[in-house]
């Protein structure tokens, strides 16, 4: 895995028009992402390349929870014009990480489809290693799936979404998946703030150095992402080699500030990204929107007013904040069908299933809304204090 980071005045973010899933108009919409970036055939000939989708669930791919298979299958021919050595399809979605898991969620998401048409490789291979973290702020080490840790250089394709915890889902939060199955849980466990869960994940992200970070934006999702939310068109697909001016680009995109996405707000001060969304190289020659001004927010994104207090009397004011003011997840009895995934996502196991019905104990509840993301049935909703 490649460590080495550009200046971010020096790395384009390139958005381009595809108004459908179309084959014709995926590979159209792909290749001029790599000819507008300059991608050079270097970069992939020859190597072990991941293609690292976001494969969050078991969802079709109308419902627009996951990355498309169309654009996985564009992007892995796009690469095989280099001639690599190989191509790997490999994500660690969440919940238990198996082989029976991995087949089933590849069948329904498309990706086996998406194999079977571009002769890539699918990872059945549920093995993972520690990695030392490189240049992090909060981490020395992850442990990685072994498709991350064997491949020579990551291309990420992530899906455009709203987040309920980090606000948006994009390149640097699309890498959480490198991270084996229920181990997940026990990192936001482990950084229950909200802000130091996003500096573990830009950590991350600058461990595992994705190459190139491909957002499938044709369909994405807004409201209470990354899976309870809903569907909104938004016809492009976006690129670039810096997963953290990617991810500037779509936190103005959708309309959301810095401060409301803790993934950027880290990126911004470790340097990564610049501050104003007017300072990033934004190739885009369809003349395409830049921002969606009404496009809906996550009900669980709150503005942390904590600065604005003596230094004192902060940490109270963000014990409020989590504890009285942060909106909590609900569980909808009628539509709980007491599968238990709400609970084996759980980071601090506060879930139990009585009676083929999950219930939670909110007095140790982290609001993580891991139940939320991880809920088959949509049974769980982000909701105020009433």
């Amino acid at each position: 895995m490649s460590t080495s980071q550009k200046e971010y005045k020096d790395t384009p973010i390139v958005m381009v028009k595809a108004q459908d899933y179309q084959p014709q108009t995926i590979d159209r919409a792909v290749e001029r992402l790599w000819k507008e970036l300059c991608i050079d055939p270097s970069l992939f000939c020859g190597k072990k390349v991941l293609v690292k989708p976001n494969l969050l669930m078991r969802r079709r791919p109308e419902e627009a929870t996951t990355t498309h298979p169309q654009v996985v299958r564009a992007v892995v021919e796009q690469i095989k014009r280099a001639h690599p050595a190989q191509i790997v399809i490999a994500d660690s979605p969440g919940g238990l990480y198996n082989p029976t898991q991995l087949r089933a969620i590849y069948t329904t998401c498309g990706m086996q489809q998406a194999a079977d048409q571009t002769g890539a490789v699918l990872n059945f291979d549920t093995g993972s290693g520690a990695v030392a973290v490189q240049q992090g702020k909060l981490c020395s080490e992850f442990n990685l799936i072994d498709p991350v840790r064997q491949a020579d250089v990551i291309v990420s394709v992530g899906k455009l979404k709203t987040h309920c915890m980090t606000g948006l889902s994009g390149g640097v939060k699309n890498l959480f998946g490198c991270i084996p199955g229920l181990q997940k849980p026990q990192l936001h466990y482990r950084f229950q703030n909200k802000n130091d869960f996003a500096g573990m994940l830009v950590d991350l992200c600058q461990t595992v150095a994705p190459v190139l970070t491909v957002m499938d934006a044709v369909e994405s999702m807004e409201g209470n992402g990354p899976s309870g939310g809903t569907m909104r068109k938004t016809n492009c697909l976006i690129a670039s080699q810096s997963p953290f001016c990617l991810d500037r680009f779509l936190c103005a995109l959708i309309a959301m500030t810095p401060q409301q996405v803790p993934t950027v707000q880290s990126c911004i001060e470790r340097g990564l990204c610049p501050q104003n969304d007017a300072d990033l190289l934004i190739i885009n020659p369809d003349a395409l929107p830049c921002q969606i001004a009404d496009f809906q927010h996550p009900r669980s994104t709150t503005i942390d007013f904590s600065g604005n207090v003596p230094r004192f009397l902060q940490p109270a004011v963000r014990f409020g904040a989590k504890h009285l003011l942060a909106p909590k997840p609900r569980i909808d009895l009628d539509k709980c069908i007491g599968c238990g995934k709400c609970a084996e996502s759980c980071p601090p196991h506060t879930i139990q299933i009585q009676n083929h019905k999950a219930h939670i104990n909110y007095k140790q509840c982290i609001r993580c809304y891991c139940c939320h993301e991880m809920c088959p049935v949509r049974a769980i909703h982000i909701r105020g204090r009433k």
